[in-house]
């Protein structure tokens, strides 16, 4: 085991691994703090801890049973096709939680069972990513979770502002989620055959499908831009009435 860590692929999928988790989960944090918003000040630390330590273990338990899922066969294929749009719609703009859509609580319970519910709906998509990333590999998985969870639980407002100040973060995360969809494509047992008569397939499959999520990704955020009505105040009536 110890050998495994004296390897550069075991810490380039750890990267992979964290970069995946801080990314599909910068936004946990907003709805943490969201969640606690009505409980006293002396149990909002409770609420937080307690919340963030079950959503953690939920998140744990779920990434072990996709692992397994994705040593079935032909699920990788299922997986791959996952998570290609998970990482379009990562690139995607998306509506920002607000105190309107997360429910708070002024009981401690009601606080960490709403941050518990709102991190499995929101994760479903980043175990997958996670699950992908790790190929099967246990310890490599714990390693990675260790690492990336306790930075989301702590540090996820600084990721959102990295995000917002250097957008390019975003693209890079789309394209390396469509990279591991490529490398799950290639170790498919259906296409076992193909990919062991052309070994260039190795890198060529996930480079196309890092650049394919870039290419469907921007295209698709400037036609929602587009679609989006714009007012227009020239022709808006003003009601002059007193």
């Amino acid at each position: 085991m110890l050998e495994m860590f004296a390897t550069p692929q075991f810490w380039v999928d750890v990267f992979k691994i964290i970069m995946i988790d801080l990314l599909l989960s910068g936004d946990n944090a907003v709805v943490i703090a969201l969640a606690c918003r009505n409980l006293p000040p002396h149990q909002r630390t409770k609420g937080i801890m307690f919340g963030v330590g079950g959503a953690i273990g939920l998140r744990i338990v779920l990434t072990f049973f996709a692992v397994s899922l994705l040593a079935l066969p032909y699920l990788k294929l299922i997986g791959a096709l996952l998570l290609l749009w998970i990482g379009i719609k990562l690139i995607l703009p998306e509506e920002e939680h607000s105190a309107d859509n997360i429910k708070a609580d002024t009981r401690l319970f009601g606080a960490i069972k709403t941050i518990i519910i709102a991190d499995f709906v929101m994760s479903l998509d980043n175990v997958l990513g996670v699950a992908a990333a790790a190929k099967g590999n246990v310890w490599l998985l714990v390693f990675g979770l260790v690492i990336s969870i306790p930075m989301i639980a702590w540090s996820s407002q600084m990721v959102l502002k990295l995000i917002d100040r250097y957008p390019f973060i975003i693209y890079a995360g789309g394209a390396l989620l469509g990279y591991v969809a490529g490398e799950m494509l290639v170790t498919e047992a259906l296409f076992a055959a193909l990919v062991e008569s052309q070994h260039y397939l190795h890198w060529l499959v996930p480079g196309f499908c890092a650049l394919l999520v870039l290419v469907v990704g921007r295209w698709l955020a400037l036609r929602k831009a587009v679609s989006i009505p714009v007012l227009d105040l020239v022709d808006e009536k003003v009601d002059n009435k007193p």
